[in-house]
């Protein structure tokens, strides 16, 4: 059975990544950001299509799929910042409105492909919006049967405290995630993940990784770090490290924030804005400074040697570009995952 997938918002290719790594051909990616093609195409045997989902027309997608295609996968995320818990005081922004009807498109090239299977991740606050009911309006008229649900991506392997949205419609059977893989006994953790990581100074790179890269901080941040402990809060510090707000009745909803990370446990989510401590708990937890570029990558489930850049840069390139890329990837292991629930599916129906 040739199953063959095309993957919608692709970026630098964690989904696409996932998806073959659990055995299931990739044809190609669209995304409207040329920065992502580097990494997309020379980490994934798939090629990398620059192109706005809004301009792709009716034939396009359907005529990618080699004739001998026995089972069409369409699959995507679309950009989930409009929807996040975050971005929600920007809702009426006109750049986020925009974003908000990229859901639209892909339901529109779904009624175009008619795919076999449909796969859809996001963030969990994606299914009280009204574009997300619309996509599965699509889906029931055209005859899919549905599953979603949101997961806490520990349960899959992904060790990080994130909660995703997963969505799997197929049009051949009943189709369903498959079961949790880890519970709370057994999470990967920080230390599992990038424990054996060489030991990297603040600002520094790594000789032997050009991604490996953690960004410098001020004389301030660093006395703050100093003071910081792994899962602690700036209440561990001196009082005149503080900053002003975290002196206000309403700076207690801020303790994460300038945090260390805990060895024995998953990360926070990670963010495309990690690589800074004054952004979230992105503190290394016992080296001063905040997490590296790989360590993100990697916490995010991406391979070792996984390249977002070409190797000629070596450390020459914006860190807040990469981390970008990364924060806002697909975990290639919920990709997998979601491979994987696919084949389940195509087993189950073939023995029915």
């Amino acid at each position: 059975m040739k199953i063959n997938a095309v993957d919608l918002f692709c970026g630098v290719g964690g989904l696409t990544c996932g998806v073959q790594q659990a055995g299931i051909n990739v044809i190609a990616g669209y995304d409207i950001d040329p920065r992502s093609q580097f990494a997309y195409e020379f980490n994934n045997n798939a090629r990398f299509i620059l192109k706005d989902i809004k301009k792709i027309d009716s034939k396009e997608i359907t005529n990618l799929f080699p004739d001998d295609t026995d089972i069409k996968v369409l699959m995507g995320c679309a950009p989930c910042q409009p929807f996040s818990t975050y971005s929600h005081k920007y809702k009426n922004n006109e750049n986020t409105l925009q974003k908000m009807d990229l859901l639209d498109y892909f339901g529109q090239q779904v009624q175009y492909v008619q795919p076999d299977i449909v796969s859809m991740e996001n963030v969990p606050q994606m299914v009280n919006e009204k574009v997300f009911d619309k996509f599965i309006q699509i889906l029931n008229d055209n005859n899919y049967l549905i599953d979603y649900k949101v997961v806490f991506a520990p349960d899959y392997g992904v060790p990080q405290k994130r909660k995703r949205l997963l969505l799997l419609a197929s049009k051949l059977g009943e189709i369903k995630l498959i079961p949790a893989q880890f519970n709370k006994d057994n999470y990967p953790t920080l230390r599992d993940t990038i424990g054996n990581l060489p030991k990297l100074k603040a600002g520094d790179t790594d000789l032997n990784d050009p991604l490996h890269r953690s960004r410098n901080l001020s004389e301030l941040n660093m006395k703050r770090i100093k003071q910081s402990k792994p899962g602690g809060t700036w209440r561990d510090w001196d009082e005149e490290l503080l900053l002003e707000a975290y002196k206000k009745k309403s700076g207690a909803s801020f303790g994460s924030v300038y945090g260390r990370l805990e060895w024995d446990k998953p990360a926070n989510t990670i963010t495309t804005q990690f690589p800074g401590i004054g952004n979230g708990r992105f503190g290394h937890p016992d080296q001063d400074r905040a997490l590296s570029l790989r360590e993100g990558a990697m916490l995010q489930t991406f391979p070792r040697d996984y390249l977002f850049t070409q190797p000629e840069l070596g450390g020459k390139y914006p860190i807040s570009q990469v981390a970008l890329q990364i924060g806002n990837a697909v975990p290639p292991k919920l990709g997998e995952v979601i491979g994987n629930s696919i084949k389940k599916h195509l087993e189950e129906v073939a023995n029915v």
